[in-house]
């Protein structure tokens, strides 16, 4: 393959270096350095290699320093696209991880990047961001018109209560992109939540990736719920801030609690995981994840919630059978995937806790190669959606 062909004048020089496709194992280099390390930017720099990369992603542990890790990505990494954001937990060499920096790397031989900030999510306008998508697309399409893989990642601030909105507006840019993403997180806390990009550090922000590559990408998404016959109506609500006061026009946590025998007292995180309820649109079910009791007793969501809307208790499979299943689909077609990258929802890592089921998982993680984070949400095409992992599976070239 002639590596230096469509490449770009800012890509070309470097990509012609390269005279051999990387072999699989580094085709999206990755490397893991502790949350704590006060060298952490310099490890990650050393750990990834020379490169030189279009991207590197960073899912960052809350533990991390992140206003010194910004200031450290300067210096290792100068003339390189940088994007990430915190977590509720990370994907890394060891399955299920915490208190980790989880660095993702994308070289320059086999795909071609361009960002775009959403710096400020109340002041966004669709229209405005919808030109700013098409020509970001049309850009990277003229610069690598040979490579015809695509997808677009999106990490978003996992409280900002806007990721409906967002997906919503980005669909109209994004075209026949596939598109998935996930909401930074702030492990079970709840309190600060940051995307990063550049030498940024961003609350209430946005940062979407396209990306085009010679290798054969499939973006995903599963869960691994079913649905009962057990139906429930939210009366009460506030969409805005994604409360729901009333079901069945009785208090929201104490019907909920209801509807599972248990006492309202007693509802919990794993209470949420464990049970979760769906929405039915577009002929397939949607979580929509609870976040919290309020201490009023309202429930608090994870995702778009409205009067009338027709809730239905799931139940799940089992985690360990369903994740190993799934990703032996993703190796059907073009054989185990180099590198996944996944965004994995904080009620699954919860669920796998309570079930004891964390370690069994870690390990199907590790033997498909997957990297990424447990999240706030996931986002899918034009959906925010939630109890989820979503993410693509990337395959070498055809020609490898």
């Amino acid at each position: 393959m002639d590596t230096s062909q469509d490449s770009g004048p800012d890509t070309a020089p470097a990509v012609a270096r390269f005279t051999t496709p990387l072999p699989p194992r580094d085709l999206v280099p990755t490397v893991r350095v502790p949350a704590d390390a006060p060298d952490a930017a310099l490890q990650i720099a050393r750990g990834l290699g020379a490169g030189p990369f279009s991207l590197v992603t960073l899912f960052i542990s809350p533990q991390a320093d992140s206003q010194s890790l910004k200031r450290q990505l300067r210096d290792a990494f100068p003339v390189t696209r940088i994007m990430g954001c915190t977590t509720a937990g990370e994907i890394s060499d060891l399955g299920y991880d915490e208190g980790s920096i989880v660095a993702v790397a994308f070289p320059v031989e086999h795909f071609g990047v361009e960002t775009i900030l959403i710096p400020d999510l109340n002041t966004c306008t669709s229209r405005d961001l919808v030109s700013n998508l098409i020509r970001t697309r049309q850009t990277l399409a003229r610069r690598y018109p040979r490579w015809g893989q695509e997808f677009a990642f999106l990490l978003v601030d996992g409280l900002s209560v806007k990721e409906d909105e967002l997906t919503a507006a980005l669909a109209s840019g994004i075209g026949p992109v596939p598109l998935f993403g996930g909401s930074a997180g702030d492990g079970v806390r709840f309190r600060e939540t940051f995307v990063l990009t550049g030498d940024q550090r961003l609350q209430n922000a946005a940062v979407l990736a396209f990306v085009r590559t010679d290798c054969r990408v499939k973006v995903f998404n599963f869960d691994h719920l079913i649905p009962t016959d057990q139906r429930m109506v939210v009366t009460a609500a506030d969409p805005q801030n994604r409360i729901v006061r009333e079901i069945n026009a009785e208090p929201a946590a104490r019907e909920y609690a209801r509807l599972l025998g248990k006492d309202p007292e007693q509802l919990s995180r794993f209470t949420f995981a464990a049970h979760p309820v769906v929405v039915r649109m577009g002929g397939r079910h949607h979580v929509r994840a609870i976040q919290k009791v309020a201490e009023n007793g309202d429930l608090v969501f994870f995702s778009a919630i409205d009067e009338g809307l027709v809730l239905t208790l799931a139940q799940p499979s089992d985690m360990v059978a369903h994740l190993e299943g799934a990703f032996a689909g993703l190796s059907r077609d073009f054989g185990p995937p180099a590198r996944i990258l996944a965004c994995d929802c904080i009620l699954r890592r919860l669920e796998a806790e309570e079930k004891q089921a964390s370690g069994a998982l870690s390990d199907i993680l590790k033997r498909y190669n997957a990297r990424g984070f447990s999240t706030y949400g996931e986002q899918l095409g034009s959906m925010h959606v939630n109890q989820t992992m979503t993410g693509v599976a990337i395959y070498p070239p055809s020609d490898t």
